[in-house]
């Protein structure tokens, strides 16, 4: 029997800490697994909406999701004024010495409590943040933060916003949740490569923590427990234990706050809880031993860096990059061999689940403050960092991981990051040593190309968000085969390998070149353009060669906005002609013999199709253009369809204007040649003169 709330408050103020504890277990346990708290306010309105639409047979607005915004405040307050309470009685009991599994449990019922963002009222608070802060073993540095408004009318306003509107942050939540599992949640702020931000969300219990202890690495001093008869050495590991279980329940906690309240961000930044979080954590990687309680200390750090801008910058300016770097350094357990190469053990077994974990959090956090550098044209010390990273990220790409999963969501971060880095900064991907196990063209280790190839494939053939997913490595590869020109070789022989089999469409093929040809007429456009510009850089932006492996239908689109459906290149968008080879492209004995009859809009040799003319008159056939033209004609007058027509440019303009400037040409002309026949007889000889 689960009790009530009512109860568990009252047991909290009286001080009694087991019946606290026996308590909390057993709300605990009933609630591990609920994200929404009001559910049974969730099916009573369900039902209400299924009867009234039985009964009128209308839907006014079928709801989006089973969140709690689909819902009426008002139906849950009760319930959410006691979750309020609870909280605010916990933050005060906390505060008091506690026996360690008492302190554990609270703690667990608060990350339950944080989930709901309507809830966090008493938990948005300078004293609180400091308080999970400090449990989490986070010292902050010493100086004055930012005062926190204090006055019962400001506090009021903020916290009802935090309760209602949920601010910046629920404008993500729905897009933000990557996966939701049982007592877990591990979401990702969606990103697409142009807007340059990753993200992701709170955590309780994630999927990939494993419940072995990691080590204490906190400065709290936590309250011994009730003595019993073993050993003092036995002793001492079990409090260990335990207040490295609050320590990660702590974490959880203010993760949970940080994501769900814009309040609590802006007081974190106020706070200067970075500094203190990025002191801890530096402390751990220039140790000597690598960190074993890190990983929700990682997991707060990017949520700071992707929920606040200035403070990305700040984590740039203090050598984020350099450190983070070197994090992942020490979680792979990197051994460097000649120049900037990573030695990569072929035989070594799998990274473990834990290790890989720690290295996504440092993933996101280095793509949350290094998203910008493309742009930029690094200088010699920072090029000399970039290809460091460079090639401790082609080792993450290399690296066999324990589960699919886990491998997809690694390379997924790391495509990301090496999409994100200035492009002269990767030729350390392909300049290693080449053995007889790599993959090679021309002679340059194709290892990293091949992998992004495996990636690029997994993920079309999954069907996942492609704009998030696909959009980063099909730019990479595209860039890369750009300026690499081993790249776009060993690309061109897996993707767009010599024709053979013309008797389908582009498009229909289940090969690689017929997964991207479908994406080019994708209602994504970033997505379609993404697709079509790897295939063009594939063909050197040769457009006879595009269209040869599209079709003229499916390559209309990028033609168009490059002003090249006239076929000739244009000088001013190919700039990076120069750098491509003037090899020849050979065409297959079968593609020779079926070339005459290819119907280059679709692609493929079509069936030979009667001529609908045949039979008919001179006459009739003039009779039925001119009825074909005045169906045009009312379609273009009734702005159905606009017919358009290429310039000399190569580009389409609306070929109804064409058209009018020459009817206006033509009719300037008649009216000349009507005065001039209407003009008086002497009139008319002087003009001729």
């Amino acid at each position: 029997m689960v009790p009530d709330m009512e109860r568990i408050i009252e047991s909290i103020v009286q001080g009694n800490q087991d019946t606290v504890q026996l308590l909390l277990s057993s709300y605990n346990t009933q609630y591990a697994d609920c994200f929404f708290f009001n559910t049974e306010v969730q099916e009573r309105k369900k039902q209400r909406r299924l009867e009234e639409f039985r009964k009128n047979k209308v839907r006014d607005v079928a709801p989006d999701s089973d969140s709690d915004s689909d819902f009426d405040p008002d139906d849950d307050k009760p319930d959410l004024l006691l979750r309020e309470h609870l909280a605010a009685a916990l933050l005060s009991f906390i505060g008091s010495q506690l026996q360690p599994a008492v302190l554990r449990v609270c703690l667990h019922t608060l990350r339950i409590l944080s989930r709901d963002r309507r809830a966090l009222g008493p938990l948005v608070n300078d004293s609180a943040l400091l308080t999970f802060a400090h449990l989490g073993g986070i010292t902050l540095p010493q100086g004055r933060p930012l005062q926190e408004k204090t006055t019962d009318a400001e506090d009021e306003s903020a916290r009802t916003h935090d309760q209602i509107g949920g601010g910046e942050a629920s404008s993500h939540d729905e897009a933000a949740v990557a996966d939701a599992q049982p007592a877990s949640v591990s979401s990702a702020i969606s990103f697409s490569i142009s807007v340059g931000v990753a993200g992701a969300a709170a955590t309780n219990s994630s999927p990939y923590h494993s419940s072995k202890p990691r080590g204490d690495g906190g400065q709290v001093v936590l309250a011994r427990g009730k003595k019993d008869n073993r050993e003092e050495n036995s002793e001492e590991e079990e409090q260990e234990e335990d207040g490295e279980a609050c320590r990660k329940e702590a974490m959880k906690v203010l993760c949970n706050i940080i994501y769900n309240s814009p309040r609590a961000q802006e007081r974190a930044s106020a706070l200067r809880l970075l500094q203190g979080l990025w002191e801890s954590l530096k402390r751990g990687i220039w140790s000597e031993e690598p960190p074993t309680d890190h990983f929700y200390k990682l997991r707060l750090l990017f949520l700071l860096t992707a929920l606040r801008p200035e403070l990305r910058l700040q984590l740039q300016q203090e050598r984020g990059v350099s450190v983070l770097t070197k994090g992942l350094e020490q979680s792979l357990a990197v051994r460097w061999g000649e120049g900037h190469e990573v030695l990569t053990d072929r035989t070594a077994p799998p990274i473990s689940r834990e290790a890989s974990q720690d290295v996504i959090e440092i993933l996101k956090t280095l793509f949350n403050i290094a998203h910008r550098l493309y742009r930029q044209e690094p200088d010699e010390e920072d090029a000399a960092l970039y290809r460091h990273l460079a090639a401790v990220l082609r080792h993450c790409l290399l690296l066999p991981c324990d589960g699919e999963d886990t491998l997809d969501e690694l390379q997924g971060h790391t495509v990301n990051i090496l999409s994100a880095l200035p492009l002269t900064c990767l030729d350390v991907l392909l300049s290693v040593h080449v053995d007889k196990a790599s993959y090679k063209c021309e002679g340059v280790n194709m290892d990293c190309v091949h992998t992004l190839l495996l990636f690029m494939d997994r993920r079309l053939n999954r069907g996942q968000t492609l704009k998030e997913k696909l959009t980063p490595v099909l730019n990479l590869l595209t860039e890369s085969s750009r300026v690499h020109r081993e790249t776009r070789h060993y690309l061109r022989q897996k993707i767009l390998p010599p024709l053979r089999d013309v008797a389908i469409r582009p498009e229909q093929d289940n090969t690689l070149r017929g997964q991207l040809v479908r994406l080019m007429t994708h209602v994504d456009t970033d997505v379609k353009d993404c697709a079509a510009e790897l295939l063009f850089v594939l063909c050197k932006e040769n457009v006879r060669r595009f269209v040869k492996y599209t079709g003229y239908g499916n390559a209309a689109g990028l033609l168009a906005a490059r002003g090249l459906l006239n076929g000739r290149r244009n000088s001013v968008e190919g700039h990076y002609a120069s750098q491509y080879s003037s090899d020849s492209d050979s065409d297959t004995e079968e593609y020779r013999e079926a070339k005459a009859r290819i119907n280059l809009v679709t692609g493929r040799v079509e069936a030979e199709q009667p001529d609908p003319m045949e039979g008919m008159t001179e006459e009739e056939k003039e009779a039925e253009a001119c009825r074909l033209i005045g169906m045009i004609n009312r379609l273009s007058q009734d702005q159905i369809i606009q017919p358009m027509g290429v310039t000399a440019q190569g580009r389409l303009v609306p070929f109804w204007g064409q058209m009018r400037s020459y009817t206006l040409d033509e009719e300037e002309e008649e009216d000349e040649e009507e005065d001039l026949n209407v003009m008086p007889e002497g009139r008319k000889d002087n003009q001729m003169k």
